[in-house]
């Protein structure tokens, strides 16, 4: 894809001598969601760690809005315009929502949707019914909620999304599902880690299969529907 957003080309990665990523390649336009998938230990999570800056030992080209940022500090590539919801969400469990949420403000970015307060709450009213609740307080789905909204905050242009149906209930994952779908609306690009098909399916544009560390499947989310053979090979548990 031309003129692509997020562009990662050649990309290896280590944890210590150990190589975890192969030649990983893909590339988010503009308000577009690709659901990068695979099982527990494909490599989902670490390509994501990678493309913020967060593992120490790699190597390959990644280019954020025409601007190459692997050899950026993780902090410069937040205020680039890259937003982070690491599968283990990391709020502030002392900090109340509004707390949160005012921890994650930044000032608006060119290119990229503005959030409020009020916005967010619009787009996740439990979080709206609980402004001065503890995050410690909160169920993981709330949490997860929380972790998205204060994201948000930093008004990014694309945000990283790792495994955001994960452990939390149905009822959490559909409003998942539905805010994903405004963020789409709104113009925000979203790379998002998912073992959920049906909820990859529902969200996604494109689809980056990874097994071992390798692309093995990119293409149309709806061409990787349609393909048994490689859900059955890369996604069935």
């Amino acid at each position: 894809m031309s003129g692509a957003l997020l562009s990662v080309r050649g990309l290896d990665a280590w944890y210590g001598r150990a190589q975890v990523l192969f030649d990983v390649s893909l590339e988010v336009g503009d308000g577009e969601v690709v659901a990068l998938m695979g099982r527990n230990g494909a490599g989902k999570s670490t390509t994501m760690k990678s493309i913020m800056g967060l593992l120490g030992t790699r190597s390959g080209a990644i280019e954020f809005a025409g601007r190459r940022i692997d050899r950026l500090e993780p902090f410069r590539i937040s205020r680039a315009g890259i937003g982070y919801v690491p599968e283990d969400r990391r709020i502030f469990t002392d900090l109340t929502v509004l707390e949160n949420l005012a921890v994650g403000h930044r000032p608006p970015r060119a290119g990229a949707p503005a959030w409020s307060v009020e916005r967010l709450f619009a787009l996740f009213p439990n979080l709206a019914g609980m402004p001065q609740r503890p995050g410690g307080r909160m169920s993981g789905g709330e949490q997860q909620m929380l972790a998205v909204a204060r994201t948000l905050m930093g008004n990014p242009r694309l945000v990283l999304l790792d495994e955001p149906s994960e452990g939390v209930a149905p009822v959490i994952v559909e409003q998942m599902a539905d805010m994903i779908v405004e963020l789409k609306k709104q113009g925000l690009s979203v790379l998002l880690s998912e073992q959920n098909l049906a909820f990859a399916a529902a969200v996604g544009d494109r689809a980056c299969v990874l097994e071992k560390g390798q692309v093995k499947f990119s293409g149309a989310m709806a061409a990787l529907d349609a393909d048994e053979a490689v859900r059955r090979q890369y996604l069935a548990v």
